[in-house]
C-alpha cells in the first residue's frame, strides 16, 4: 500500500470512529434518515484530499491540516501527548513531518526516538553527531525533528508553522 492510499485510509478510519460512530451512537436512526450514510461517502473523499495536502507541497497549508485534524480527533484539556506508538501511524507520521509535535517545541529523547522511528540510541547519535539539535536541558527540539524528516524524504526545510 503506498503512503498517499495508507495515510487517506487511516485518516477515513479514525475520523470515522472518532467522529461519525459518535453520531450514529448520539443519534436514532431515523434521526439521521441516511446522512449517516452520506457523511461516509464525504468521509471517503475527505480523507483522500486531506491525505493530498498532508503530503503536498504547500508546507503551511499541511501544518495546519495537521493541527486542525489533532485538534478535533484528540481534544482535551491537557497537552497532545501521544503514545510513542502512535507517531507510527500513518497519521502520526504525516503529521510529525508537517507539523512537528503540535503541542511542544521539544520531547524527549524517547518521544524523537518514536517521531523518527528510531531507537533512542540513534537520536542519542543524532544529536552527538548535531544531526538533531537539543534544547538546554536536553531535550531534542521538535524543529530539528521535523527537518530531519522532511530532508529524509527529499522536501524543503520546513517551516515553523506553529502558534506560540
Amino acid at each position: 500500500m503506498d503512503e498517499h492510499h495508507a495515510l487517506a485510509e487511516d485518516l477515513r478510519r479514525i475520523v470515522g470512529s472518532r467522529v461519525l460512530d459518535a453520531l450514529d451512537i448520539l443519534f436514532d436512526p431515523d434521526e439521521l434518515s441516511g446522512s449517516g450514510q452520506r457523511l461516509r461517502e464525504l468521509l471517503e473523499v475527505k480523507s483522500r484530499i486531506w491525505a493530498d495536502v498532508l503530503l503536498g507541497e504547500d508546507d503551511r497549508s499541511a501544518a495546519f491540516l495537521a493541527i486542525r485534524l489533532v485538534s478535533v480527533l484528540y481534544p482535551g484539556d491537557s497537552p497532545f501527548d501521544p503514545p510513542a506508538a502512535w507517531w507510527g501511524t500513518p497519521l502520526g507520521g504525516a503529521v510529525a513531518r508537517r507539523a512537528g509535535h503540535p503541542a511542544a517545541t521539544t520531547v524527549s529523547v524517547s518521544v524523537a526516538a518514536a517521531m523518527l522511528g528510531i531507537t533512542r540510541q540513534g537520536v542519542h547519535d543524532l544529536a552527538r553527531r548535531r544531526k538533531l539539535d537539543r534544547d538546554p536541558d536536553g531535550a531534542i527540539t521538535t524543529s530539528s525533528i521535523q527537518a530531519r524528516l522532511s530532508r529524509s524524504r527529499g522536501d524543503q526545510p520546513v517551516a515553523d508553522t506553529r502558534r506560540r
